[in-house]
């Protein structure tokens, strides 16, 4: 029986072990702005579990959602009681206290059930942050290898948050990001990794040192959401914080056609668009006026350079040996 043969037995027989009795809920970190905030997450009908890296992701995915089930939602004395629909999603905008504001920051928000309850960072982003910043993870951030379906299983089903492997460099990117270091950009992860390895990804970021306060949308598997399901994510973003954007992904997938399309959309908004090189980059057309690195560094060295990022930073993150040769754009 070959590799893939094994692994398909094994998510077969994974997928249909009996679950730990109990719900679970999955509140996603967001970004949020002093007159409201927007909380969304998935109730799922039983709590996954396993002893090992596949077992945990295959019944992830395969848990039942909880259709119907009540939501309490509450996020700095404000709260709200909202219904999970089919998918066992829900979704809730709070607006602050009457009169007043929700303060500039990270705060906790929570979501309840009976039976299970989950909290979340809420990052409140001040009117003069310097940046949006929207990244994509696979491949971006993470070593997913999206383009080589053996691997990609691999990555997928039989790593967790602590032996994926990272991007090197791309933490020490997104720290030097802002040109001033009293003023923080937002930042966006909007990504296809399910909506069930919230939980990873938010553990992925952390372990790696990548800023706090990450805003993490990430994709609802199914027939609709194929293709063309980050531009209404992204677009939503945009339309809500209207501050300067920078837009980070890979040469994988469909990230440039994405990145392009919003930049048309939104004119003057877009500061700066980089693509890390994760192959498919023989039609150049596919990055104009963009910027195609391989290293990290190369990306962080033209963030300086136009006036996106802290020199002293970048050379502190990036010592000069280790950019030698890197391509820079």
């Amino acid at each position: 029986m070959n590799a893939p043969v094994r692994l398909a037995a094994l998510v077969l027989a994974l997928s249909s072990a009996p679950a730990l009795a109990g719900p679970a809920v999955l509140l996603s970190p967001v970004l949020g702005r002093p007159d409201g905030v927007t909380l969304h997450g998935r109730v799922l009908a039983d709590t996954p579990h396993g002893s090992t890296a596949l077992s945990r992701n295959v019944r992830r995915l395969a848990s039942r959602n909880w259709k119907g089930a009540k939501v309490e939602v509450s996020f700095l004395g404000v709260s709200a009681t909202v219904t999970s629909d089919e998918d066992g999603d829900f979704q809730v905008t709070l607006p602050p206290p009457p009169g007043g504001t929700f303060p500039v920051g990270g705060h906790q928000a929570q979501a309840r059930v009976p039976g299970a309850d989950a909290t979340a960072r809420v990052e409140i982003v001040a009117d003069t942050a310097p940046l949006l910043v929207v990244s994509d993870f696979d491949d971006t951030l993470a070593i997913s290898e999206v383009t080589k379906p053996d691997k990609l299983v691999t990555n997928a089903l039989l790593r967790d948050a602590d032996t994926q492997k990272v991007v090197s460099g791309m933490a020490g990117f997104y720290g030097c990001l802002g040109a001033d270091s009293g003023a923080v950009p937002a930042f966006a992860l909007v990504s296809g990794s399910p909506v069930q390895f919230g939980p990873r990804v938010g553990s992925f970021l952390a372990r790696h040192g990548f800023p706090a306060g990450f805003g993490v949308y990430l994709r609802d598997l199914g027939p609709s959401s194929l293709s063309n399901y980050k531009q209404p994510l992204i677009r939503s973003l945009l339309s809500r914080f209207p501050h300067p954007v920078v837009l980070v992904g890979d040469s994988g997938e469909k990230d440039p056609e994405v990145y392009a399309q919003i930049r048309e959309e939104f004119p003057g908004r877009v500061r700066a668009i980089y693509i890390r090189d994760a192959g498919k980059t023989e039609d150049a057309t596919r990055f104009k006026d963009m910027v195609l690195f391989k290293e990290a560094s190369a990306a962080a060295e033209h963030a300086t350079r136009a006036g996106l990022a802290r020199s002293t930073c970048v050379s502190t993150a990036f010592p000069a040996s280790a950019r030698t040769g890197t391509g820079m754009p």
